[in-house]
């Protein structure tokens, strides 16, 4: 099995940052794609920022010159790195990887959620 586990949230104010991580754990045997999802209240979860394994980032619309997804692959981490906050970045994140526990056969894992808060 792999973990994954969150770390970073908090209440910040408008047009503060915020630096989350997502560290993966247990029977790898190598990370593939990772990324970070968010679901505020009531909402679906969407996709926020991925990151290949060569470094390929993809970013939604409304995060592009503000968050910066990156990885460790010696650490089996990855990062969300928010700035300039907004309260509509309201939600709990959610990392995501794609992880080999053997040579052939592949799963996707989520962590447990991280909350921000951006408000006055």
């Amino acid at each position: 099995q792999v973990q994954l586990v969150e770390s970073g949230g908090g209440l910040v104010q408008p047009g503060g940052s915020l630096r989350l991580s997502c560290a993966a754990s247990g029977s790898i045997f190598r990370l593939s794609k990772m990324g970070w999802y968010r679901q505020a209240p009531g909402k679906q979860r969407d996709l926020v920022a991925t990151i290949t394994n060569g470094g390929r980032t993809t970013y939604t619309d409304s995060v592009k010159g503000r968050f910066t997804i990156s990885r460790d692959n010696a650490k089996n981490t990855v990062y969300l790195q928010m700035s300039s906050l907004r309260p509509e970045d309201t939600a709990d994140y959610y990392c995501n990887m794609e992880a080999y526990t053997g040579a052939f056969f592949s799963q996707d894992y989520w962590g447990q959620g991280t909350q921000v808060t951006v408000s006055s």
